[in-house]
């Protein structure tokens, strides 16, 4: 089954939401960066395509289109070749053409990884799984900031274990932690 790893929103203004930072928020942010960079180098080397995604947010928003926040983070070891799908919602497959780059390549199965948490990793996940694709997500691959209930901590721990088996008819959302995850080339993962 091919797979393709799917990056998501790790935007240079992801973070700057409102409010003081804990230095955990940043640090988690680096090492997320880290590990992302670490498994699109795997999935080169076991030629699997890589998908980026990239948030446009409205005008005034810190993603906003072709503001300092916008950008991809440039430590991804992202390349002019790899497809990068623009989105204006959550959901990574909502009036974006993700669908049709994934078909293109045959891609049934997803590694999935990137920012925020409980908006668009969750969001996009369980719309793959509803839309057929098996999901591969690294537990320790995504992030997010704090909310005024919750810490980062708490928000990612919260949705690996509430992913972790979701599943829509036969696709199902496996939940992974990075040093797992094991791109072969016959197009499988684990």
């Amino acid at each position: 089954m091919a797979i393709a790893l799917v990056i998501i929103d790790v935007q240079a203004g992801i973070l700057n939401v409102p409010g003081a930072k804990r230095p955990a928020v940043l640090e988690r942010f680096d090492e997320v960066r880290g590990r992302i960079a670490r498994l699109v180098d795997e999935a080169r080397h076991s030629d699997v395509p890589v998908v980026f995604v990239q948030h446009d947010g409205p005008p005034g928003h810190r993603l906003e289109s072709g503001s300092p926040g916008w950008p991809l983070c440039d430590d991804l070891n992202r390349r002019p070749e790899d497809p990068v799908v623009r989105k204006k919602a959550c959901d990574s497959f909502l009036e974006t053409d993700l669908q049709a780059v994934l078909t293109e390549r045959g891609i049934r199965r997803l590694v999935i990884a990137g920012l925020m948490t409980q908006y668009c990793v969750d969001t996009t996940c369980r719309r793959a799984v509803g839309l057929g694709y098996d999901v591969t997500l690294v537990a320790d691959g995504h992030t997010t900031s704090d909310s005024n209930v919750l810490t980062v901590e708490q928000i990612v721990a919260h949705h690996n274990a509430v992913l972790d088996g979701f599943a829509a008819g036969s696709a199902v959302i496996t939940v992974t932690p990075a040093k797992e995850v094991a791109f072969a080339r016959s197009g499988a993962a684990v």
